[in-house]
């Protein structure tokens, strides 16, 4: 996952993109897609936004694939520990306009740690690497440079995976056209030529805190490597990809047969990506591609371990380590979502690809969706939202409701300044309701947010819905991003205002 540079007027990801040609793509056939099912229409049929206005009705998924710029969208959903269907709607691309199938790879972007964090932990398991000791130990190609002020212990694989390491680097969005020159994981951790990324070090005091680092997992990568002598894109494919039988997922570059006989391309606002895709050769941060239904695979696989199974990629043990929080709703290369029934997964924002998974943790069920283009996001949560409302889900994600009005005094208990995750906000309450901006912003940025609850809030143009915490001291990503956690730096909240303040 590349955390999106937020505005309040723009969701930004990734370099600007060059259009080229309109899409004249013409809607395949339904049964292009896969399988269809009283479950597949229903999502074709049934989706709602999160806030519901008076005459709302449930729009077809084609309306709302238009109306967020998406060519192509792919689900798998598991039920009982198995995959209980997987197809794909739209085109996989808008020059071919070939339909999305339930094989389609697209990229997974930052669901690629996932994997790496699992590959890493199997490691651990033979005691081929440390999960506790100083990371340098087992580098031998290149070396974190020691910080005796903010890691005087150096940092260990716990907290890369963790992303509690405190290093630079949030996330990799230069674009490497296919055929570019490409730098080597050495020039990426250096912030040498041709990486376009600033070099990789400690910013922050190891352990100390949540900050999210791809920058963490490009030197995981190259420790796994070191240590095993291994590429990382062929360890990735012993230890995970071919037992689980991911036959359409794949890091190697160039992509294997299998994936380019029916690979996704990227877009933007309804238009085609020069070069249909970019390259990540940050393989460890985000360079998986994959099919929803090997996504699925990866999934089952962890929830079985979870569920105390042996034989699978991890042993009960380590899952549960892997599954348990290190900081705030984080465990080893997973996000965990502690509101309801516990649940697990990871989401993904490539240029022109957007993609997300989620799992119950103590049960086999869950849901993968990857998108190619537009405002995926958007899409993704009206789809799971669909179908979390049909299998009973009801804590995957926030259901659809009404805006319920809230008193000043119940506003102001959100207003105040918070920081983290990458975001300074500053939130005011006035009569005519909860406004947020970017601290140091004008006030004319202002947007209110839409109150769902007395502590949960919507911002429209953000897409994202956020919690407070019953005490207010801090707000979650409840909807539309992971959840990261933003807390409140000042004592008490702004004086709240009236109307033309």
């Amino acid at each position: 996952m590349i955390l999106c540079a937020l505005s309040l007027s723009v969701v930004a990801c990734g370099p600007a993109l060059a259009q080229t040609g309109p899409a004249r793509c013409v809607a395949p056939s339904l049964t292009d897609g896969g399988p269809v099912n009283s479950h597949t229409r229903n999502v074709e049929t049934n989706l709602r936004p999160p806030v519901i206005r008076p005459g709302d009705q449930p729009r077809t998924l084609a309306e709302a694939m238009r109306r967020y710029d998406v060519p192509g969208i792919s689900v798998a959903v598991i039920h009982d520990g198995r995959i209980a269907w997987a197809r794909g709607w739209g085109v996989r691309d808008l020059t071919s306009c070939a339909p999305v199938t339930p094989d389609t790879a697209f990229q997974a972007a930052s669901i690629s740690k996932i994997v790496t964090a699992t590959v890493a932990l199997r490691l651990v398991e033979r005691g081929t690497i440390g999960l506790d000791r100083n990371i340098n130990r087992s580098l031998h190609s290149w070396r974190l440079p020691e910080d005796a002020k903010l890691a005087p212990d150096g940092v260990t694989l716990r907290e890369l995976l963790s992303h509690t390491a405190g290093l630079s680097v949030h996330g990799f969005d230069h674009c490497y056209p296919p055929g570019a020159p490409l730098p080597t994981t050495v020039q990426t951790l250096d912030g040498m030529p041709p990486a376009a990324n600033p070099p990789v070090r400690s910013i922050l005091p190891a352990g100390a805190q949540f900050e999210y680092s791809g920058g963490g997992y490009m030197v995981t990568q190259l420790a796994l490597s070191d240590v095993t002598g291994v590429p990382f894109a062929q360890l990735a494919q012993t230890e995970m990809l071919g037992p689980l039988h991911m036959t359409r997922s794949g890091f190697a570059m160039p992509l294997s047969l299998a994936i380019r006989s029916d690979m996704a391309f990227g877009s933007a606002h309804g238009k085609a990506m020069p070069g249909n895709y970019c390259v990540f050769p940050q393989l460890a941060a985000a360079g998986l591609w994959a099919s929803a239904s090997d996504l699925a695979r990866l999934l089952i696989d962890l929830q079985a371990s979870a569920a105390g199974k042996t034989g699978h990629r991890l042993s009960p043990g380590m899952t549960h380590a892997m599954m348990t929080p290190v900081k705030d709703n984080w465990g080893l290369g997973v996000a965990l979502y502690r509101d309801g029934t516990p649940r697990f997964g990871h989401d993904g924002v490539n240029p022109g690809f957007e993609s997300f998974m989620e799992a119950y943790r103590d049960r086999g069920d869950g849901i993968v969706v990857l998108t190619n283009g537009g405002d995926g996001r958007r899409l993704i949560n009206e789809v799971v939202r669909a179908v979390a409302s049909d299998y009973g889900w009801p804590d995957m994600v926030v259901p659809a409701s009404k805006e319920k009005p809230l008193s000043l005094a119940q506003l102001s208990k959100a207003a105040g300044h918070f920081e983290g995750s990458g975001l300074n906000i500053v939130l005011e309450a006035r009569s005519e309701g909860l406004f947020a901006r970017f601290a140091g912003a004008p006030a004319a940025t202002s947007e209110r947010l839409i109150p769902l609850s007395p502590r949960r809030f919507r911002s429209e143009a953000l897409g994202i819905t956020v919690e407070f915490s019953p005490d207010f001291a801090s707000f979650t990503f409840i909807d539309g991003a992971p959840p990261m956690k933003v807390l409140r730096v000042n004592g008490a909240p702004p004086v709240a205002k009236s109307n033309g303040s």
